[in-house]
């Protein structure tokens, strides 16, 4: 469908490209992954056209049509209602519309025979193109990313520039291109909609090509995963997690062939050095000189991981409660976020607020740094001492520092050197912590200012999605920092492999009320399925024990009773071996995550055999179990 062909694009004479090949086809699902800076964004835009290669070439099949998402829609704007732009991907079928009702209009006034046969072809064909049903589909989309029915016919110039971009995104899911390119799409995404858009990409019937850094969002969507490094496209069939897998196989054998090959230059150069005086020995080694020259030489493996070796504390201990808040409420106009509700944060707490846009995550972390009007009282611990995170501290930071500076004047009392160790943690080293802020990336600014909040005295944070505009080692590094943090901290994130490696609780808000799991994401994430898969049945399925009679029924005779006896048993039996069957699934489950089984292929086939047995057991006597429940119903209302 799209072939890229000895591609080279230089910017200001850094090669972002060279010689790059790489080939897309029907249907393939592709993550683009990379360090920030490497190129990705520049890739889909040469595919897309708006950049042109330098050399190589950019072949398209005839029948190939492109679909773009990237940061630059932020800033479009229109007086059309949302469900107006999102239309605008059906233009053809709009304008036929249009044209319908022109007809109509004319036809009400004046009668034409050719009108009529006019109007009776262009109605045949709106039909056909399914025209009446294309405005229940933008809803369709519309709602699956978060917006409200209410909203469908708002203005877009009412919206923010995230909700504007999801609206561009639903334009284009419904555009249904041959190749669907998004460039960061889950930066502007809560939970649901993330989950919904996944969903929709598995099942999307062309190719579509992702730069993300939301690893369990590749995991979930892709299968195949171009890796952007060393000014080459580097392919691996799989998912995000095979792709780390066979990544670090490939360079381990990369990188002992570089040192044999290596060795083998050593010996050939020391030959050539002792012997190049000896004429008896002259062409052995001119033999060597030549085979030095046309020898193909190995890259030597190139670490893109960090680690954090900087302990991150602080002076002041904090009481046991960190923030306490009780009978909250809080709203805004006719909006209510909050009502009546209570929560407290105790000294190592690490907190993941999660949920939809629009709930009030974010006002919550304003209600708890105490900078939010409300109804109710905040009390604040013994010795607390919070920092702020949030993307509009970006703003804040003083353009024409240099790094190393900006960081003195975060008043830690740090010394330079370990200052520089900070800043190396953060993907700072030697000349690079004289670089000026304004000459930095957002994610480079990023890291800048979670490196000056995390150096703070602060015993306790508070984070507004800190992995935006962070790269894979960028987002690495700030789970080992708080990791290793001893303080406490509440973050907002839509990032669901982030918020499974920090956080030990989970709030969330409904019906305006906060709400606590109290573990981590991952059991979260299995208990609220676990929660929604239990609310179905008892929607789909019959209560499992006997029901109770109906009131205008006789109860079961005697004999009636001594019959569902057996099947009760049955029944009740069933419902044990349900649940030894769950929970042998979920064992095994957490066990192919385990390093020492995914990183043993043998061992990994084994469990992978024992969890599809046990899930085909787990079908089963769910079937089982529809069955009894059904015929017990039956019975239990013969008179």
């Amino acid at each position: 469908m799209i072939s890229i062909t000895n591609l080279s694009y230089f910017v200001g004479g850094r090669a972002l490209y060279e010689n790059a090949n790489m080939f897309i086809k029907p249907k393939d699902k592709i993550g683009l992954i990379g360090l920030n800076g490497r190129g990705k964004s520049t890739l889909l835009k040469l595919i897309h056209g708006e950049l042109t290669p330098d050399s190589g070439s950019i072949s398209k099949s005839n029948e190939c049509t492109l679909g773009f998402l990237n940061q630059d829609l932020l800033s479009y704007q229109s007086d059309d209602s949302i469900l107006t732009v999102a239309m605008q991907a059906f233009k053809d079928v709009v304008d036929m519309e249009r044209e319908i009702e022109n007809l109509i209009h004319k036809l009400e006034k004046e009668y034409h025979e050719e009108w009529v046969e006019k109007l009776t072809r262009l109605q045949e064909k709106y039909d056909h193109l399914g025209g009446y049903g294309l405005q229940a589909k933008a809803e369709e989309v519309l709602e699956g990313i978060g917006f409200v029915t209410a909203d469908l016919h708002r203005p877009l110039k009412e919206f923010s520039g995230g909700w504007r971009m999801r609206v561009m995104l639903a334009k284009l899911l419904l555009e249904k291109p041959s190749l669907l390119m998004l460039d960061e799409p889950t930066n502007h995404l809560d939970l649901p909609s993330i989950e919904w858009v996944e969903n929709y990409l598995r099942n999307y019937d062309g190719a579509v090509i992702i730069v993300s850094h939301d690893r369990r969002f590749l995991d979930n969507v892709v299968t195949k995963i171009v890796d952007v490094t060393q000014q080459q496209l580097i392919s691996y069939e799989g998912n995000y997690s095979f792709y780390l897998e066979e990544k670090e196989l490939r360079e381990e054998i990369q990188q002992n062939a570089f040192e044999n090959q290596q060795q083998k230059i050593r010996q050939t150069e020391r030959f050539i050095e002792r012997f190049r005086a000896k004429s008896t020995k002259a062409r052995q080694v001119q033999s060597r000189v030549k085979a030095l020259d046309r020898m193909e030489r190995i890259e030597e493996v190139v670490q893109d991981n960090a680690a954090v070796n900087f302990k991150f504390t602080f002076n002041q201990q904090p009481g046991r409660y960190i923030v306490t808040l009780e009978d909250i409420s809080k709203a805004y106009g006719d909006l209510q976020i909050l009502k009546h509700t209570s929560a407290t944060i105790e000294r190592g707490d690490k907190i993941a607020l999660i949920g939809a846009n629009g709930k009030g995550k974010s006002t919550l972390l304003r209600i708890i740094s105490g900078t939010e009007p409300i109804e109710g009282k905040r009390t604040l611990g013994y010795n607390v001492i919070h920092g702020f995170f949030a993307q509009h501290q970006l703003e804040s930071l003083h353009v024409d520092n240099e790094i190393l500076d900006e960081l003195k004047q975060a008043g830690s009392g740090k010394t330079e050197q370990q200052l520089r160790n900070v800043l190396g943690c953060f993907l700072f080293s030697d000349e690079d912590v004289f670089k000026r802020i304004k000459v930095l990336s957002g994610g480079e600014k990023s890291r800048v200012a979670l490196a000056k909040t995390l150096i703070s005295e602060a015993n306790f944070l508070l984070l507004d999605e800190p992995t935006n505009h962070l790269d894979f080692i960028s987002e690495n590094i700030l789970i080992q920092a708080l990791q290793q943090y001893q303080g406490s901290f509440v973050v907002v994130s839509h990032n669901r492999h982030f918020i499974s490696q920090v956080a030990n609780k989970i709030w969330y808000i409904e019906d305006h009320q906060i709400k606590e799991y109290p573990g981590t994401y991952t059991e979260y994430d299995y208990w609220k399925k676990k929660k929604e898969a239990e609310g179905k049945q008892s929607v789909e399925k019959p209560v499992a024990k006997q029901p109770a009679p109906p009131k205008e029924k006789p109860a079961p005779s005697n004999g009636q009773s001594q019959s569902l006896k057996p099947l009760q048993r049955e029944l009740e039996k069933t419902e044990q071996k349900i649940e030894a069957l769950t929970t042998e699934k979920n064992k095994l489950e957490t066990e192919m995550t385990l390093p020492e089984v995914f990183s043993n292929y043998e061992k990994l086939q084994e469990v992978q055999q024992a969890f599809d047995r046990v899930t085909a057991q787990l079908e089963e006597a769910n079937r089982k179990w529809e069955q009894l429940a059904i015929e017990i119903d039956e019975k239990s209302q013969i008179p």
